[in-house]
C-alpha cells in the first residue's frame, strides 16, 4: 500500500471525502515528523514508536575506489512496532 492507497482507504472507511482524508493523513504525518524532530519520540500505544536515534561516526569505504572515508555522527528516524501491531502481523 502506498500513500495514495492509504488515503483512499481512510476515505472509504471513514465515509469522508478523499480530499479530507488526504488532508488528515498529511496532517498526521506532519505532526509525527514535527514531534520526532522536536522531542525525539512519538509513542502510539498498540501501534508503535517513532523516534530519532543517534548513529555513531564510523569509517566506511567508497564503493568505487575502495578508499576509506569518514562518515560523521548523525540522527536517523526509526520505528519500533508495538505489541498490538506485532500480534496482528504474527501468523496464527
Amino acid at each position: 500500500m502506498n500513500k495514495g492507497e492509504l488515503i483512499e482507504a481512510v476515505a472509504r472507511n471513514s465515509g469522508e471525502s478523499k480530499a479530507l482524508a488526504d488532508k488528515m493523513v498529511n496532517e498526521m504525518l506532519d505532526v509525527i515528523v514535527g514531534a520526532v524532530v522536536s522531542t525525539g519520540k512519538v509513542q502510539i500505544t498498540g501501534f508503535g514508536t517513532f523516534e530519532a536515534r543517534n548513529r555513531a561516526a564510523r569509517m566506511a569505504r567508497n564503493p568505487q575506489t575502495g578508499d576509506p572515508i569518514y562518515v560523521g555522527a548523525t540522527r536517523v528516524p526509526a520505528f519500533k512496532a508495538g505489541k498490538g501491531f506485532k500480534d496482528a502481523v504474527k501468523p496464527g
